[in-house]
């Protein structure tokens, strides 16, 4: 794990790009922080809540009521959505009120938000979901869940520019929703012209919601495939 943040500190803290005209370091960072906050309250939060509710018997216990599985998805993700909502107000009043942050003015940034959020927000559940079946316990969770997201974070444009990584990290980064989920914030963020700092020199808004839609159904693939209601070994 060291080793691995060696290489990643090492090779991001190259040569960055000078701070442009009207992004201050505050306007800089904030579609990372809102790509990471989505991040961290579906994939890892609900990756540890699962494997809790698991263990603890509460996940039996439902599955012996009346209410239908799908309700218990559902209501995750509302859970989920409604914290990232609360998470992404209360960063926004930081910004704009501490920072003096320019926000986006017109509609169609807005519904760019709107769904880079909710597929950031739904693709994150049902991977936390399905990542909660791999542990055997939640003692163990933690160390499949917290490491990797960690790990992504720092190399999908969350703490550093994307641009300043090393190309075969842009590549790594690719492969996992954060990073498009991160790049779709900037284009909401960021003003136009910013869209050539990216690997493509475009938005790839297109590209973005591929990603993040095929991620959902891979995890939706899987969730149906090894969910559990129990703990292994029990019934």
């Amino acid at each position: 794990m060291l080793s691995m943040f060696s290489v990643i500190f090492g090779d991001s803290f190259g040569d960055g790009d000078a701070e442009a005209a009207g992004v201050n370091a505050a306007r800089f960072f904030l579609p990372g922080m809102v790509a990471a906050g989505v991040m961290l309250t579906s994939f890892q939060s609900m990756a540890l809540s699962v494997a809790i509710e698991r263990d603890d018997g509460t996940l039996k216990r439902l599955r012996s009521t009346p209410m239908p599985p799908v309700a218990y998805f559902l209501g995750k993700v509302g859970l989920v959505a409604s914290t990232s909502l609360a998470q992404f107000a209360l960063l926004i009043a930081v910004a704009k009120l501490g920072f003096g942050v320019q926000l986006p003015g017109d509609a169609g940034s807005w519904a760019t938000f709107v769904w880079v959020f909710l597929l950031g927000v739904a693709s994150g559940t049902v991977l936390g979901i399905a990542f909660a079946s791999l542990a055997s316990s939640s003692r163990s969770v933690g160390a499949i869940v917290i490491a990797p997201t960690l790990i992504l974070q720092f190399i999908s444009g969350v703490y550093f520019a994307f641009t300043d990584l090393p190309e075969w990290l842009k590549q790594v980064a690719s492969l996992f929703p954060l990073k498009w989920i991160a790049q779709g914030m900037r284009s909401v963020f960021f003003p136009d012209d910013w869209q050539t700092r990216e690997m493509a020199g475009t938005k790839e808004h297109g590209r973005t919601s591929l990603v993040l839609a095929v991620w959902l159904v891979a995890g939706l693939v899987v969730c149906a495939r090894t969910f559990r209601w129990t703990k292994r070994g029990t019934t």
